[in-house]
């Protein structure tokens, strides 16, 4: 069982900058895929970024692509998701997951946080 938990949204204007920290309960952390979705209102939770195991590969969705960066640290439990260059596009609720089955798809993830809140204004 893991429990995700994140932290860092908020408010910010557009091209500003923000991180997001999920942090994660479980001896078994560094054995999962991590992945942020995030949901806009009146849209379908879409994936935008996840991270392997050891941390050596990394996915993007496009619209994120060259502008968010994910990491994990695994001695601390924790995966990070930078997110630079904001538009008010990426405003949305962010939650982190976590899997041992693939990348892309939410139904491959078994945890989810409860999401926190980014709010990009123009």
């Amino acid at each position: 069982q893991v429990q995700l938990v994140e932290s860092g949204g908020g408010l910010v204007q557009a091209g500003g900058s923000l991180r997001l920290s999920c942090a994660a309960s479980g001896r078994t952390f560094s054995s999962y895929i991590m992945g942020w979705f995030r949901q806009a209102p009146g849209k379908d939770r879409e994936f935008v970024a996840a991270i392997m195991w050891s941390g050596g590969y990394t996915y993007y969705a496009d619209s994120v692509k060259g502008r968010f960066a994910i990491s994990r640290d695994n001695a601390k439990n924790t995966v990070y998701l930078k997110m630079n260059s904001l538009k008010p596009e990426d405003t949305a609720v962010y939650y982190c997951a976590a899997n041992n089955r693939g990348v892309h798809y939410q139904d491959d993830y078994d945890y989810w946080g409860q999401g926190t809140q980014v709010t990009v204004s123009s």
